[in-house]
């Protein structure tokens, strides 16, 4: 357990970011998931999906890599 102060301010702040992180990625992942779903009839949807993994990765949320990956991977079902 934490001793100082200022620790245990650290893990607070450390539980309320990691919730906000899981919020997001699942906000997102869900997104992915309805467009895989309805690939050929929401074309609309990929450039807010696409905007969404842009932000993950430049949050650092997930890997930039990861986030080319994803999004090739999508291009690849539309198309």
């Amino acid at each position: 357990m934490a001793n100082t102060k200022s620790a245990l301010k650290q893990i607070r702040k450390n539980n309320l970011k990691r919730l906000q992180n899981k919020f997001v990625l699942k906000t997102t992942k869900t997104a992915i998931k309805k467009l895989k779903l309805e690939s050929k009839k929401n074309l609309n949807a990929f450039p807010k999906i696409s905007s969404l993994i842009d932000k993950l990765a430049k949050k650092k949320i997930i890997h930039k890599n990861k986030s080319n990956r994803i999004k090739s991977k999508l291009v690849k079902l539309i198309n």
